[in-house]
């Protein structure tokens, strides 16, 4: 019912398309989120994530397309903002909570960026290679995606990329948190994909711009 009511008024109405180029960010597929030794690590929806965003990101890197993933980190308890989550402030520099999933390490992503915020785009260079890369397409992976994945796609937009979430990419801690949201930003900002259809875009990218 509620969908219906934003569709009546017009939500939703306009599918974006991929443009000229793509590009991926990985947000926060960091132990302290991934690894069940940690107090928000080990949800099945995050881990099912993390194993659908490995080939997504070879076929990025093979394309020759710019992968930044980032993870999120504070020098010191004042280097945080207000979060409400205790665990969060433990991560560190350094830390293992603070370290990549060694799946996603394994893939070499291009950059990684330490982030303070929620967004991967806020005070990081993230916009600025992209941008420096030509790329207009951004799709998104990651987790958490009620959290730090929704303000990355608020920031994807509001700086004027075409903005994807591959919604087998990314994970929350609760299924219905995951749908609510996904569905939320796809009525306003995003196009909501899953990793095939990425993986098939960024093929198409390749065979139009590195013929054999």
């Amino acid at each position: 019912m509620a969908a219906d009511v934003y569709a009546q008024r017009g939500y939703g109405a306009i599918t974006l398309g991929f443009g000229a180029k793509p590009g991926l960010v990985v947000v926060d597929f960091q132990r302290g989120f991934t690894d069940p030794a940690f107090p928000m690590g080990g949800a099945a929806m995050v881990d099912r994530a993390v194993q659908n965003t490995i080939p997504l990101i070879r076929a990025a890197k093979a394309a020759g397309l710019p992968v930044i993933a980032c993870v999120n980190a504070y020098d010191s308890p004042r280097a945080a903002p207000h979060w409400k989550i205790a665990a969060v402030k433990d991560f560190a520099p350094g830390s293992p909570e603070a370290e990549l999933d060694p799946r996603i390490a394994a893939e070499n992503p291009d950059v990684v960026l330490v982030k303070s915020a929620p967004s991967i785009f806020f005070a990081t260079p993230a916009a600025a290679i992209l941008t420096r890369e030509r790329v207009d397409s951004v799709i998104v992976a990651g987790c958490i995606t009620s959290g730090c994945v929704r303000a990355s796609v608020n920031d994807c937009f509001s700086l004027g990329f075409r903005t994807f979430v591959a919604e087998d990419c990314v994970g929350d801690h609760d299924p219905e948190s995951h749908a609510v949201n996904l569905r939320d930003v796809g009525r306003r900002y995003a196009d909501i994909i899953d990793s095939a259809t990425a993986i098939a875009e960024i093929h198409r990218w390749r065979a139009r711009n590195q013929p054999d």
